[in-house]
């Protein structure tokens, strides 16, 4: 055999050799069915199984069609492999009925898994009848279930998924370490409660690319215990902004550190940037911050720093917040803001913030140049007029 006969022979054993080594698992084949309403939660926890239990790398299948999911749990602890790839072009549906999980914590949850990715597909939370509920007075409602959570997992890569009309969270990343979210999509009304784009608490190494978020509370929430967040290339609107916080509620807190936010416009949002502590004793820090490449359009509270969190004056001790917020870096911010003061610093008074630097930060209110207010703050400012007062 000549040596240009031989090559296409190679190179197709080669291509059937990487099918075997990756088993594909279509969730119809276990049973699934696409009607969106037959209750397909044991055929994807089937398929979940087998993938589970391969030795080598795995792909679950969802096909075209709409998948009604009670609830799944999928746990990897007795996982054989570390590289399962769940490929969706369906939609996951939730029950419409939210007293069906409207007291589970999570719709669909992992835990203890290594090395899966999610492509692609739409989990919806069907949240509008819980939001309904807890908007009208005198209902006793359920507290409302996160869609899609990654408890204590690692090497987790979350690419162009849509999370929309969760009942709570949207997507929970807890515990976790190595997670890469890239091309998500979060959809919910402006005024749908608790409705938190991307949560991310206790973690490391995670990173959130070039999404989309519209919410009903913060497009990405930052919890006790990061470190090293990346976020970058995002668009937030409606929402209530980027937050790092609330932290602070117990007095024996993990800090947040190393966290990087660029390149990200707001839109019509309630806040900006913001750091939120509740104003009570807590040992816990905010370090290396640093905000960067940022376009305000309409925003209320551009950038605010609020160590006095204590909505409806419930369950704060009357003491100044214990979190200490140091070397925090806002540049290159510029637009509009909804409110005279673009820029409110305010601060713990027995714990003031410290190597707060503000650097081309340019907001205006309506014709002219919106205020800055700074209580206990301390650092160094450059750009209008107000903030090289403010520090």
């Amino acid at each position: 055999m000549s040596l240009l006969a031989f090559f296409p022979i190679f190179f197709i054993f080669l291509f059937n050799l990487s099918l075997a080594a990756n088993t594909i698992y279509n969730v119809q084949n276990f049973g699934a069915k696409s009607n969106g309403q037959t209750d397909s939660s044991k055929a994807f926890l089937s398929a979940w199984g087998a993938a589970c239990a391969s030795t080598s790398a795995a792909t679950i299948y969802v096909p075209r069609g709409n998948y009604l999911i009670r609830n799944a749990y999928f746990n990897g602890q007795t996982c054989k492999s570390n590289a399962i790839t769940i490929r969706i072009d369906g939609t996951l549906l939730a029950p419409s009925d939210y007293n069906v999980i409207g007291n589970d914590e999570n719709w669909i949850k992992f835990e203890k898994v290594n090395g899966v990715s999610i492509y692609g597909g739409i989990f919806d939370g069907q949240g509008a009848g819980l939001w309904a509920c807890k908007m009208a007075s005198g209902k006793n409602c359920p507290k409302g279930t996160t869609a899609l959570a990654f408890f204590n997992s690692n090497n987790i890569v979350i690419n162009g998924v849509t999370a929309q009309n969760s009942q709570m969270f949207h997507i929970l990343v807890d515990g976790c370490h190595n997670v890469k979210l890239q091309g998500v999509k979060v959809s919910s009304p402006g005024n749908s409660p608790n409705t938190d784009g991307i949560h991310v608490q206790s973690s490391s190494g995670v990173s959130i690319m070039n999404s989309h978020i519209g919410t009903g509370d913060d497009c990405i929430s930052i919890g006790p215990g990061n470190s090293n967040l990346w976020i970058e290339g995002i668009a937030c609107g409606p929402g209530h902004g980027i937050s790092i916080g609330s932290l602070g509620w117990e007095s024996q807190e993990q800090g947040v550190q190393n966290v990087t936010v660029k390149t990200v416009t707001f839109t019509g949002t309630e806040n900006g940037v913001r750091v939120k502590t509740w104003a009570r004793p807590s040992n816990g820090f905010v370090r290396n911050v640093l905000f960067q490449h940022i376009v305000m359009t309409n925003v209320q509270n551009p950038i605010i720093i609020d160590q006095n969190y204590c909505p409806n004056h419930e369950s704060c001790p009357n003491q100044s917040s214990g979190v200490k917020i140091s070397d925090v870096t806002y540049e290159d911010i510029h637009g509009t803001s909804a409110t005279e003061v673009a820029v409110k610093l305010d601060c713990s008074k027995t714990n003031p913030c410290i190597g707060i630097t503000l650097e081309d930060v340019n907001l205006s209110y309506k014709d002219g140049r919106a205020e800055a207010s700074c209580v206990n703050a301390g650092g160094r400012a450059s750009g209008f007029q107000e903030l090289t007062h403010c520090l």
